[in-house]
């Protein structure tokens, strides 16, 4: 059996292959060692996955993460060898490369996530020989839930999305301005807690000034990102909750700056399972 994991700044979604066949999958808060310590990672592993699994012992580890950059993959591989029995290879690598295995298998293409964060490579079907830097969300990430979180809070705020909106908002987040600015500003992880009021754009999409927010949003993570990859010869393929659940208005923003859409899914884990069968 194999352990597969993929992680991003919110979750991470654990699944247990063996020869293909999914055995049993575990979902736990995002580790990104990035902003945690070994020490967090090793207590979330410990207190809420060991005990739901069946078992600690695995052939491989496959581990893929946000955060998971050159320097840090060691800290990250040791804390999985100290829970784990391992027999073979424990991979740790980038959430960019699950998304990429997981949507183009072993066939190149324009890879995006649209999650919390946003990022995007050219993969050549192997591995990722291009990549526009997503800067975070405070310089870059646009479309992702956090920017989305960002722009809908700003504008409720600042009095641009009308007076019944904002209403609306407060009431059913049950926030004041001081508590929005004591998340942002003073508490950690700001990006969970922006991108955990975007799904009130999807409940409003209907509202003409949040349609042309979220659009706004996809229009420049095409542009600043997606179109700076031989777009003209590649589809452009999505992953994630925002690029899944605004699929109608991520592909109307495409049209618009002409870029050719390929497969939008939500997770990369049905691709990882067929990739390391394959394999």
């Amino acid at each position: 059996m194999i352990l597969i994991a993929d992680s991003g700044s919110t979750k991470t979604h654990w699944s247990v292959v063996d020869r293909g066949r999914l055995v049993q999958q575990v979902f736990t808060k995002g580790m990104n060692p990035f902003f945690q310590t070994p020490e967090e990672m090793g207590e979330e592993i410990a207190n809420a996955l060991i005990p739901n699994l069946d078992s600690n012992k695995f052939r491989e580890i496959h581990f893929f993460g946000a955060g998971c950059s050159p320097e840090k993959v060691p800290s990250v591989r040791e804390v999985l060898s100290a829970y784990f029995d391992v027999e073979g290879e424990i991979e740790v690598d980038t959430d960019m490369l699950a998304a990429a295995k997981g949507l183009c298998g072993h066939k190149p293409g324009i890879v995006c996530i649209l999650g919390t964060g946003s990022n995007s490579c050219f993969y050549d079907g192997e591995k990722i020989v291009d990549n526009v830097s997503p800067l975070g969300f405070i310089l870059g990430d646009e479309g992702s839930g956090a920017v989305l979180g960002k722009r809908l809070v700003g504008d409720i705020l600042k009095n641009q999305m009308g007076v019944e909106l904002k209403e609306k908002f407060l009431k059913q987040f049950n926030v004041t301005q001081a508590e929005i600015i004591e998340r942002v500003y003073r508490q950690p992880f700001p990006n969970r807690f922006l991108a955990s009021v975007s799904p009130f754009l999807a409940e409003n999409i209907q509202e003409p000034r949040i349609y042309q927010l979220v659009l706004s949003a996809f229009r420049a993570f095409l542009t600043r990102n997606v179109m700076q990859y031989d777009y003209k010869n590649n589809k452009a393929h999505f992953i994630g909750s925002i690029a899944f659940h605004y699929k109608e208005v991520l592909i109307a923003a495409a049209k618009e700056v002409g870029v050719e859409i390929g497969t939008i899914i939500q997770s990369p884990m049905i691709g990882l399972h067929t990739y390391y069968s394959e394999k």
